[in-house]
């Protein structure tokens, strides 16, 4: 589902994030990547996505060689990854219903589909009585609902979330991850940047840890292995 071979990434400002980083992700497959701050998650994170590039390198997600993908062809690929962020990126002037049937209109799905699958996906994440609302009226565990929400009405294969649980309370986070299981569950991949050292070690998953810009650690089943 996920590969890289060999990708370095190195900014204008002469910040090497990432140095001959080799990984594969397998269809189906939950995998956390953990490190400190500053070692290179969210620039592996972002590559995934394509938010940037590699300076060298290969990667192909779901048959795609992200390497050489025109910018034209950018949002062609989005369509088929789910990206949940820790800030939500909501819409703050459309309603629930509204911010996860988007992702849908931009693609131009019929009226029809838009609501079976945005009723479906607002059922999983346990808001369908609050489709009417706007962000704002909501708490910070159900803005991330929502998000995830839209991450995955277009069932997409992968879903790529950058410290999802980050600006939730602690019960609250363990609500989010039941999320994500049942989405792993029906077969799609899960890529999870992550501090949560509590999570991770007890929803035991394969760890990808990486420091310095390398990866230092590939384990199924790891723990967090780092002082919260």
């Amino acid at each position: 589902m996920i590969e890289m071979k060999d990708v370095t990434k190195k900014y204008s400002n002469g910040v090497t994030a990432l140095r001959s980083i080799d990984v594969s992700i397998k269809q189906g497959e939950f995998v956390y990547v953990v490190g400190p701050s500053g070692a290179g998650k969210s620039t592996f994170i972002k590559m995934m996505y394509r938010e940037e590039k590699p300076t060298e390198g290969r990667i192909v997600v779901n048959g795609v060689n992200l390497s050489t993908l025109k910018d034209r062809n950018v949002p062609l690929l989005r369509r088929q990854i789910g990206v949940v962020f820790q800030d939500f990126k909501l819409l703050p002037t459309l309603t629930v219903y509204e911010n996860v049937a988007f992702a849908l209109e931009v693609i131009e799905e019929s009226p029809a589909v838009i609501k079976k699958r945005v009723l479906d996906v607002l059922n999983l994440v346990g808001l369908k009585n609050k489709a009417r609302m706007i962000p704002s009226e909501l708490s910070g565990g159900e803005q991330q609902r929502v998000s995830i929400a839209r991450s995955i009405v277009n069932k997409p294969k992968v879903v790529i979330a950058d410290e999802p649980t980050g600006n939730l309370d602690p019960d609250t986070a363990w609500d989010i991850m039941s999320i994500f299981e049942k989405i792993n569950d029906q077969g799609t991949t899960l890529v999870m940047a992550t501090h949560n050292k509590e999570i991770v070690n007890t929803i035991r998953r394969r760890v990808i840890a990486i420091e310095n810009g390398r990866i230092v650690r590939d384990e199924q089943r790891g723990d967090y292995g780092y002082e919260a």
